[in-house]
């Protein structure tokens, strides 16, 4: 995410704020209710947001968790593909006897 566009979503929550209060102002409430209402509001998305991040936290959902495991699956394509047919027969041979002494 870039600066700009956490600033954009900083003056969006803001002006959602504003907004809410607005609208509770128009619906009836007085200022003090409109102010305590829209806060709950905003409140219970930050609430609900930081619930999603540590849903993807924990479950490594992260956008650095998805680019290390590319990375990680692209580096060890690119080492495979560096071996030669015997090196690849070798290393297979090997993978075959320790499940075959696992077993």
């Amino acid at each position: 995410m870039r600066r700009l566009d956490a600033l954009g979503i900083v003056f969006g929550v803001f002006l959602a704020g504003g907004l809410a209060y607005l609208v509770l102002q128009l619906a009836g409430l007085d200022n003090l209710e409109a102010g305590i209402w829209s806060q709950v509001l905003l409140v219970g998305g930050l609430i609900g947001w930081l619930m999603t991040y540590i849903f993807r936290a924990v479950n490594h959902k992260m956008t650095y968790h998805q680019q290390r495991d590319k990375y990680e699956e692209a580096y060890f394509q690119k080492r495979l593909d560096e071996l030669s047919p015997e090196e690849l027969a070798k290393i297979q041979a090997e993978i075959e006897q320790e499940k075959d002494s696992q077993v």
